[in-house]
């Protein structure tokens, strides 16, 4: 098989590309378990798992229940300095033999690669999404992509099985710009899907920042040179390490904000929990200003400060609600204020995905609700902007509310019911705003805990089959820049 032509930037990309600085971060990285394993992790950090936890972990090692082979484990300095002293950091970042105790989920949560018409690229909703690396600088146990960054085999929609490669600049900029060309000459929706102008992409992973400045700066302005308009970048590497927000990486983004004005930025960013950027005292609470705001980690603060002063880019923050992290009102309630505080909008909260193992993981949907409607209280109405969802292979659905009542006289709403509303559905979202009732099960952690409740469903949520094919086919461009 032939392969495509290297990717040729335009002179004004290769122009901003010119002016690039990588520098080298040393992130001190302890890559796996056998550091711990053996002896060999340094002394101030061997006693984050304790020996029974070591001893536990190592009679799983080449089992179906090795934890590494389910989510490889890996952490930062930076991070295991706040952890240490946090239980909540500690169970993201930290093995647990009880992750493996049911295996049962999805290796393509959602069905994702239904909508993949270039290797990397899912193009479900109106937005893309970009698979541009398959690690982070630590690695969350609950992670929603453990299948990419574990580098699992996934059946596709065709039959086949392989790995999930990663996104090229030729092809998925081929497919914007074919894409985009058949929405024009359609009068403004693609004629087989009915989707609109492909105007927005999220750059994914793994973490994006993972990458040195020279691959973001080169997806940036090759996508912007597609006609892309807004791009996103989606990272938790200002938990992970927030040194990476250094003087090179934002020089260079400012550099193509003057290169490309029109192409608007966003940053996505992941925090969990307050323990993440909010500074604590030896007591263990956190540290109050004299105004009695809370007071930020001194490094987090100012990777905040110098992204949010950037009046050209939005910063927002979305996270799961994880059992043992942050299934905690008060802590939610203290992370939605602090970050509205400086800057960063609170976008989504979301229940668990079907990844592998994800009891291990799921709060219950309905305990996830009440655990978010209580935190809103005592926020101003702009810090309450986050919703609940929760992803259906049909798109993102919001928990839009649960009751504790029964309706009168309607047969399966003794205890209450549950009320889904789709928010983002795919192609040309025909089923946007059509909502689901369930009978209440407390102890429901997915969809299908409610499978035997169904009340009233326009949505169509327990009526869902695959996509026969994929929604677009894979264009074929001539004589423009090929893979990278």
């Amino acid at each position: 098989m032939s392969r495509a032509p290297k990717y040729v930037p335009t002179p004004r990309e290769q122009s901003f590309l010119d002016t690039v600085e990588n520098p080298r971060y040393d992130r001190q990285i302890i890559n796996g378990l056998d550091a711990f394993f053996e002896d060999r992790a340094p002394e101030d950090m061997a006693g984050f798992y304790s020996k029974d936890e070591i001893a536990e972990l190592m009679s799983l090692r080449g089992t179906e229940r090795d934890v590494e082979d389910r989510m490889p484990v890996k952490i930062t300095r930076h991070y295991f300095e706040l952890a240490k002293n946090s239980k909540a950091l500690q169970r993201l970042v930290k093995a647990s033999a009880d992750e493996t105790l049911n295996l049962q989920g999805s290796e393509d949560p959602g069905y994702q690669m239904d909508y993949s018409p270039v290797e990397g690229l899912l193009h479900k909703y109106e937005m893309g999404l970009m698979y541009v690396i398959s690690t982070c600088s630590a690695h969350c146990r609950f992670c929603y992509r453990e299948e990419l960054i574990s580098r699992k085999e996934i059946e596709r929609l065709d039959g086949t099985v392989s790995k999930k490669g990663l996104s090229q600049i030729g092809e998925v900029t081929d497919y914007v710009r074919a894409h985009n060309a058949d929405v024009f000459a359609n009068g403004g929706v693609h004629p087989e899907s009915g989707r609109e102008k492909l105007r927005e992409i999220l750059l994914s992973g793994g973490d994006a920042m993972a990458l040195p400045n020279s691959k973001i700066a080169a997806w940036l302005s090759a996508l912007a040179e597609a006609g892309v308009e807004s791009i996103r970048l989606g990272t938790k590497e200002m938990a992970f390490y927030p040194d990476r927000f250094d003087e090179a990486f934002l020089s260079m983004l400012d550099r193509f904000h003057e290169t490309y004005p029109e192409v608007g930025f966003r940053l996505m960013v992941h925090f969990n929990h307050p323990d993440e950027f909010l500074e604590k005292g030896p007591d263990g609470q956190y540290i109050e200003n004299p105004n009695g705001t809370l007071k930020w980690i001194p490094a987090t603060k100012r990777a905040m400060d110098a992204v949010v002063s950037r009046g050209w880019l939005q910063v927002e923050n979305q996270a799961p609600i994880i059992k043992g992290v942050n299934d905690d009102p008060d802590a939610l309630r203290i992370m939605q204020r602090a970050l509205y505080r400086v800057g960063v909008g609170n976008h989504y909260f979301f229940c668990g995905r079907d990844i592998v193992a994800y009891r291990a993981f799921n709060v219950p949907i309905e305990t996830a609700w009440s655990i978010l409607n209580e935190s809103q209280k005592g926020l101003s109405g702009v810090e309450t902007h986050a919703r609940l969802s929760i992803t259906h292979y049909k798109g993102k659905t919001e928990v839009v509310a649960v009751t504790d009542e029964p309706i009168p006289g309607l047969a399966g709403t003794e205890n209450g019911v549950l009320i889904f509303k789709i928010l983002r559905n795919a192609a040309d979202a025909p089923d946007r705003g059509k909502v689901c009732i369930v009978g209440r099960n407390p102890d429901a952690v997915w969809f299908d805990d409610y499978e035997d409740r169904v009340i009233f469903d326009e949505a169509g949520l327990y009526d869902y089959t695959r996509v026969e094919k994929v929604v677009e086919p894979v264009p074929v461009m001539i004589g423009s820049p090929g893979g990278s």
